[in-house]
């Protein structure tokens, strides 16, 4: 039987920092509903549009991109559900955030405990809830997701995690939501979820991201470079370094989540969602420097081909030009990234590696290969 919780203000937190940073970077949240007339907000404060109080399901939510758009469904008012396996607290308090707000936060957040591959489980437990809403963040492949549908017969809406790695390799770029997609990519699952929710004619709304970066990042990008940096050790980038790619900060990502809830304009739609502003490898190695306050770093490159790194992965990004256009989000849903590239590498940084959490050891193995190896081009 499904079991749902609701936490108390009395939950110890993980970590008891006493700066306040009620929102996502250190400007108070705020509540009011705006409506036609904007008004100017400091950078990473929240914005609340005017919509109606929605009973909202988040596939997962305990991870990097579910903390920070949990938090702004809260904030709106909204009543929000995590439907995880339980293994991780359900509430985490935020770098910098004060213990008052995470508190309020965590006593209003609830919990759905089970496996989402339960699917005769999902479909009781979600059938006995019922819900307006369904954010799909952990989501892979479309088997996983016909069980919600089919226990949510009225479901207002389905908005899905998808990524930018659907899109079919091309020497035209930026991706656009129109492109030729790859029904082999390693991403096909989310390929065919978007395929499902088509057929289903269901109000569904899909994201794709490329690369997301930020405080609680769990995947080795922007740290990557920063445990490089923090160590005194040349950076080695594959090739010439002068690859094309492109971040988004993972607030941003959360505030486009949040701008597609509701919207008519955003109904059995795709969105790219990144950063507006594309950088190169050897760029990115300078962002993450000066955003870090490090000196200039000094970057190897070698050809990767005269290497065997066995399953070691030897640089965080794929070695291509990769990056889309965020126009569409730009002119359709009146989203625009709030941070640009070192301001947002300088938010992860002192959030997170500034204060010495590193979430991965470092691991230097095939650093040390290329480097003794000496093969740079030049």
């Amino acid at each position: 039987m499904a079991k749902m919780m609701m936490l108390q203000q009395s939950q110890p937190s993980l970590s008891l920092l006493t700066s306040s940073l009620s929102d996502f970077n250190g400007a108070k949240l705020h509540s009011q509903v705006q409506y036609k007339r904007k008004v100017q907000q400091p950078k990473g404060a929240l914005y609340v549009s005017a919509s109606s109080e929605k009973k909202i399901l988040i596939m997962g939510g305990t991870r990097f991109i579910g903390i920070f758009l949990s938090r702004l469904l809260v904030k709106e008012g909204h009543q929000v559900t995590l439907f995880t396996r339980g293994k991780s607290p359900i509430a985490k308090q935020l770098p910098g955030e004060s213990d008052q707000d995470f508190a309020d936060f965590s006593s209003k957040i609830l919990h759905l405990k089970g496996d989402r591959k339960d699917y005769d489980f999902v479909k009781s437990s979600l059938s006995a809830e019922g819900f307006d809403v369904v954010y799909d963040i952990n989501g892979r492949e479309a088997e996983e997701v016909e069980p919600i549908l089919d226990a949510l017969p009225k479901l207002e809406q389905y908005i899905y995690c998808s990524s930018a790695g659907v899109y079919l390799k091309s020497d035209v770029l930026p991706h656009c939501e129109v492109d030729a997609v790859d029904p082999k990519s390693r991403h096909k699952g989310k390929l065919e979820t978007e395929s499902l929710l088509q057929s289903k004619g269901v109000n569904w709304t899909s994201i794709r991201p490329v690369y997301i970066y930020g405080p609680l990042n769990y995947n080795p990008v922007e740290e990557w470079f920063f445990h490089r940096l923090k160590a005194g050790r040349p950076i080695p980038v594959p090739n010439s370094g002068i690859q094309i790619s492109q971040l988004g900060h993972v607030k941003d990502l959360a505030t486009a989540f949040l701008a597609v809830l509701g919207n008519e304009k955003a109904s059995r739609e795709i969105f790219n969602i990144s950063g507006e502003k594309y950088v190169t490898f050897d760029g990115l190695a300078r962002a993450c420097a000066k955003a870090g306050g490090f000196p200039e770093p000094e970057i190897v490159h070698y050809n990767p081909k005269e290497f065997d790194f066995g399953k070691k992965k030897a640089f965080p990004f794929r070695d291509q030009h990769f990056f889309a256009s965020v126009e569409k989000a730009k002119h359709v849903l009146g989203w625009k990234p709030e941070f640009d590239l070192v301001e947002g590498l300088t938010d992860s940084y002192n959030l997170d590696f500034g204060r010495g959490t590193f979430r991965k050891e470092a691991d230097f193995t095939t650093d040390d290969m290329i480097l003794s190896k000496k093969l740079v081009l030049q």
